[in-house]
């Protein structure tokens, strides 16, 4: 699994973009406001999000 920030796929160009960094926990951040922290989701959790996501 990757340390490293990301942009999030699902921002496809868009200007307002969220990055992720996938490891024991999935944490997903503002890319505009990185300093107001980020949100942390268990893997079950966030693979459950993706799949209920509309495919681009």
């Amino acid at each position: 699994m990757s340390e490293q920030w990301h942009k999030s796929s699902y921002s496809s160009g868009a200007q307002n973009c969220v990055e992720v960094r996938e490891g024991e926990s999935t944490l997903v951040r503002d890319t505009q406001n990185r300093e107001l922290g980020h949100l942390g989701f268990a893997a079950g959790e966030w693979t459950a999000l993706l799949r209920v996501l509309p495919a681009n």
